[in-house]
């Protein structure tokens, strides 16, 4: 079966600008996102060995989830210039290396690339989505798996997995974080309810809509009466997590196959941002390539 490698472009492209503190190209220009992050998507390739491949990038904010919630990620600080500088650089990358990528305005990428997943995953193939957001936990299933940046094991996480960090099932996830929020995404949860509580809660009534159903089974006062005074916030949360598959995502598989990378297109990049050793790597490639044309 076809495996497709899903990339949260702006996630790593984040991680790779903190990885490396310091390296600018002959010119000045900053570049140690664009050189963290094709180290990086080469290691991913070496972990996963996808025969598809897809950097999906975020196009901003979904215009319904601001409408429900207008602080929704509104405490997130603005792109650092230097990191902004180097985005259309590893777009520009992505090209040359014959990779696909994707960005669409007003379009959250986890939104997009769960589109993807769920279009995919299954028959056509085994779907791998690279991020660390816990969002994409509710995707996890058959034919859909995470590798998570933050996992040293570097495997593909699983049912499992998704149990051992939650709690809960990952059908359970999205009612799992309308109950305890989201700081990272500015979501505010139910006052006193921990990542434990919100678990213990769906362990014992399976559902938020049980849950609310059976309100007075709740034995503690407290937690009964937050629970009560949080329905709304709670159901606008459900809204907010789920992520959605259903966006019109008409790309075939075939658009993501893996190809080999234009050499001639990239050694340029390469000697213009200074990355010795990847010209290296790419030159001799071409060197054999012309040899085995010649054999």
């Amino acid at each position: 079966m076809s495996r497709l490698l899903i990339v949260d472009g702006h996630a790593y492209a984040y991680r790779a600008f903190h990885a490396i503190r310091e390296l600018r190209a002959p010119t000045g220009e900053p570049t140690n996102a664009i050189f963290g992050f094709i180290k990086m998507l080469a290691k991913m390739r070496d972990a996963v060995s996808p025969s598809h491949r897809i950097v999906v990038w975020d196009g901003g904010l979904s215009a319904d989830r601001v409408t429900a919630l207008p602080e929704y990620k509104a405490q997130r600080p603005e792109m650092p210039a230097d990191l902004s500088a180097q985005i259309d650089e590893i777009v520009g990358y992505l090209e040359s290396a014959n990779i696909a990528s994707y960005c669409e305005d007003r379009v959250e990428a986890d939104d997009y690339i769960a589109c993807l997943a769920s279009r995919f995953a299954g028959r056509d193939a085994e779907v791998v989505i690279a991020s660390s957001d816990k969002d994409f936990m509710q995707l996890v299933g058959p034919g859909i798996g995470l590798l998570n940046p933050n996992d040293k094991s570097e495997s593909i996480w699983g049912v499992e997995q998704v149990r051992n960090k939650t709690g809960v099932e990952p059908s359970q996830v999205v009612d799992w974080l309308a109950l305890v929020g989201d700081s990272v995404d500015n979501i505010p949860g139910v006052p006193g309810v921990g990542p434990k509580t919100a678990a213990d809660l769906l362990r014992q009534f399976g559902s938020v809509e049980v849950l609310y159903r059976r309100l007075s089974d709740v034995k503690s006062d407290r937690l009964r009466v937050a629970l009560e005074n949080s329905t709304d916030a709670v159901r606008r949360n459900q809204a907010l997590v789920r992520l959605k598959a259903d966006l019109p995502c008409d790309v075939s598989l075939e658009e993501l196959r893996e190809t080999p990378a234009d050499a001639d297109r990239l050694a340029p990049l390469y000697r213009r941002w200074g990355f010795r050793s990847l010209l290296a790597e790419v030159e001799a490639s071409r060197r054999c390539s012309e040899q085995a044309v010649l054999l």
